[in-house]
Order: structure tokens, then sequence, then C-alpha cells
């Protein structure tokens, strides 16, 4: 892998971070039951996405 793959990585795993911990955080403050089950269903999909880019790694 290159330096600037190697870049490219380490941002989208920054991202995906960042995604999921607002996700997190969203979903739990929400208190309908229908959104925060959607939003807590996009953390889990940053959590995948993440957890494929650390696997780049």
């Amino acid at each position: 892998m290159t330096s600037k793959e190697l870049l490219y990585v380490e941002d989208a795993l920054g991202h995906e971070k960042f995604m999921k911990c607002c996700s997190k955080d969203t979903s739990a403050m929400l208190q309908d039951p229908a959104l925060s089950a959607y939003i807590g269903g996009l953390e889990k999909k940053h959590e995948e996405i993440y957890n494929k880019f650390l696997n780049l790694l």
C-alpha cells in the first residue's frame, strides 16, 4: 500500500468513527422509537464500513 493510499484509509477511518459516534449519540437522544431504531441501524452500518477499512490495514 502506498503512503497516499494509507492516508486515504486513515482519513476514511476517522470519518467513519465520527459518523458512528454521531449516530450513537443521536439515537440515544431521540424519543421517537422508529427514528431511534433507524439511526441505530446507521450506526451499525458505519461500524461495518469502519471494520472493512480497518481490515485493509
